[in-house]
């Protein structure tokens, strides 16, 4: 069980949207859930992304500021 940055429910892994950064300062989306780095979790919903934004839950969770193409990723990734 992860819990959701934006929504804070906690739901199986496999159920989430895995966000990672490596040690070199890489951030990506995770599809597999098992590359090396701090993850951060999403529902697989637009309102979950809208507050994590909102909240600046990634930005903290990462203690760096998220480039806008990797939160246009996550948009992209959640409209499929």
């Amino acid at each position: 069980m992860r819990q959701c940055i934006g929504c804070h429910e906690n739901k199986p892994k496999k159920e989430l949207i895995r966000v990672v950064k490596t040690k070199e300062g890489e951030l990506f989306i995770d599809k597999t859930g098992k590359k090396n780095g701090r993850g951060a979790y999403l529902c697989d919903d637009l309102n979950c992304l809208t507050k994590a934004i909102q909240s600046k839950a990634l930005n903290r969770s990462f203690k760096t500021e998220i480039p806008d193409e990797i939160l246009q990723a996550l948009e992209d990734s959640m409209k499929e």
